[in-house]
């Protein structure tokens, strides 16, 4: 695996990576509409886009395909977090919220926040972040829960 940050001209490969995660994601969390809701945001939603090219991002390569993405925006805030289905479950995620967090340390910010989804909360669980609490929220007239989380970062 290659990490690299992320650059403009990743964007579309981007939303592909993004369209397979939402996608292969499991038929008992996820329901097929909430998947088809979710996954039209790499079209529909203009943070997405914002996300990448205003944001700070990093990204997994595998024989030079893009299988994994993470960028902060806000600067303190994971907004994207995405992994190929196919390459789930094997470090990409751990890997990429590792270098997130170092790097918010290298620029000095004391703590992230994220809005984690019923499938990675559990990621960052196993990483030290805490569950500020469990919200739903509305994506195309559809409704989802997700955990609002956070992570002191800080270096004593």
């Amino acid at each position: 695996m290659n990490l690299r940050q992320i650059n403009m001209q990743d964007q579309l490969e981007l939303k592909k990576v993004y369209f397979d995660s939402i996608q292969t994601l499991d038929n008992k969390v996820y329901s097929q509409e909430q998947k088809r809701a979710w996954s039209s945001q790499a079209w529909d939603n203009p943070n997405f886009d914002k996300s990448i090219t205003q944001g700070k991002g990093w990204l997994l390569s595998d024989k030079e395909k893009i299988v994994a993405f993470a960028t902060r925006y806000p600067i303190n805030r994971i907004a994207l977090f995405y992994c190929k289905g196919k390459f789930q479950r094997k470090g990409c995620g751990s890997m990429l919220l590792h270098k997130l967090e170092d790097e918010a340390k290298k620029e000095g910010l004391d703590s992230l926040y994220t809005e984690a989804s019923l499938i990675s909360y559990l990621l960052f669980l196993k990483n030290d972040w805490e569950i500020i609490r469990k919200e739903k929220v509305t994506i195309n007239n559809i409704f989802f829960e997700r955990y609002k989380m956070t992570k002191i970062i800080k270096n004593n």
